[in-house]
């Protein structure tokens, strides 16, 4: 019997039908998980390669590609698990949770941190599953003593939500700390809440403030909507309009609808009516 060992050592005929396949199924193979790593990968997933990027959310239009890309990448043999995370992701942003929760329970038992909290939340949450809260939480604690940033936020969101078990706010302080230890911009932000609300720990708004300009500088927009509610009001330093509408513009430049609100009642306080009472616009001090 013939025994291929390379391409190099292969018996001549065979060698040259075989190898130029095995080399073309290689390189889709690898051309496949490039593209599901470029539009499925999550920034803070310890798997992922240090020349990948990530993204939060996979928009709309690549949707469709990462699900095709993932899904062939899973297929090839040994593939690295952080695929099927990846394709957990894509079939999440599809709408798909039962294939997600699949995927994601076959990178989660292969160990990946990051499925276990993406298969965690959905179990949590129940959209489209049975839900399961304790076995949720079990796979979010798990992934957070891993490591996984996103099951440190998740896990001390569950304690002071009392989500599975007892609410305790010194546990939610304790992994929210964690989180910021690895620079967690949410974690800066649910912190920033905690203490500005006195959850667990007396009431600080100057402490609250410093966690809001932190998560604020990596852009994190509720975080920066804080912000301009405290200058708006002189919570934690003088009152300061200007600082407040340029908080409010950037916070709503990143989507925080509440921000946008609170913009467009400074820059435009006044309502004019027609004589029937019926609101036909604002005026606005810098012209908008």
């Amino acid at each position: 019997m013939l025994r291929i060992r390379s391409c190099a050592a292969a018996a001549l005929t065979l060698a040259t039908l075989l190898c130029p396949a095995l080399r073309m199924h290689a390189l889709a193979a690898s051309a496949d998980i490039a593209t599901c790593d470029r539009l499925a990968a999550h920034p803070t997933d310890l798997d992922k390669p240090a020349d990948v990027t990530g993204v939060l959310d996979i928009a709309g239009a690549d949707v469709p590609a990462a699900l095709k890309a993932c899904k062939a990448a899973a297929a090839a043999p040994d593939v690295p698990r952080r695929i099927w995370m990846e394709l957990g992701r894509a079939y999440e942003f599809a709408r798909q949770p039962a294939e997600a929760a699949n995927a994601y329970r076959k990178a989660a038992d292969a160990g990946s941190a990051a499925a276990m909290t993406g298969l965690g939340v959905l179990l949590i949450n129940g959209n489209g599953l049975k839900k399961n809260v304790t076995e949720g939480r079990m796979l979010i604690e798990k992934a957070a003593n891993a490591g996984d940033v996103d099951g440190m936020t998740n896990l001390a969101s569950l304690y002071g939500a009392g989500a599975g078990a007892k609410a305790d706010f010194a546990m939610a302080r304790k992994w929210y700390a964690k989180a910021i230890e690895v620079n967690s911009s949410e974690a800066m932000y649910q912190l920033g809440l905690m203490t500005q609300d006195g959850d667990g720990g007396p009431k600080d708004d100057v402490a609250a403030k410093a966690l809001f300009e932190k998560a604020a500088a990596l852009d994190h927009a509720d975080a920066l909507e804080r912000l301009g509610a405290y200058a708006e009001a002189g919570r934690a330093g003088e009152k300061d309009t200007q600082a407040a509408i340029a908080y409010y513009k950037r916070a709503a430049a990143l989507g925080n609808e509440d921000a946008g609100k609170a913009l467009e009642r400074l820059r435009c306080p006044f309502g004019i009516k027609n004589r029937d009472g019926k609101s036909v616009g604002r005026i606005c001090f810098d012209g908008g």
